[in-house]
């Protein structure tokens, strides 16, 4: 299994940046996409950014041109550089990372704990 680990959240004012982190660990795993997703209070939670194994990535419009996503395969891990932060942006901020095993011949899904990010104005 794998077990996902985010870093960086904070408070930040409007304008300013924040960078996010998180590492995968485990055993016996390889990982196909990871991505950030979040979830502001009283609301669904929406895709940020996603990123394959190969660099591809995709992102929501309302960040686009802001947020950064990129990941670092050697080290199973996977970053959000998100600038011009807005007060919109206010959410808890979740890993995600697609992986597959030697045991299971399925993708499994695997959801880091969150960590939240507050942007005041």
């Amino acid at each position: 299994q794998v077990q996902l680990v985010e870093s960086g959240g904070g408070l930040v004012q409007a304008g300013g940046s924040l960078s996010l982190s998180c590492v995968a660990s485990g055993s016996d795993f390889s990982i196909n996409t990871m991505g950030w997703y979040r979830q502001a209070p009283g609301q669904q939670r929406e895709l940020v950014a996603t990123i394959s194994v190969g660099g591809d990535t995709k992102c929501a419009d309302s960040v686009k041109g802001r947020f950064t996503i990129s990941r670092d395969n050697a080290k199973n891990t996977v970053y959000l550089q998100m600038n011009s932060l807005k007060p919109e942006d206010t959410a808890v901020y979740y890993c995600n990372a697609d992986f597959i095993t030697s045991s299971i011949p399925w993708t499994l899904d695997a959801w880091g704990q969150g960590t939240l990010v507050t942007v005041s104005s």
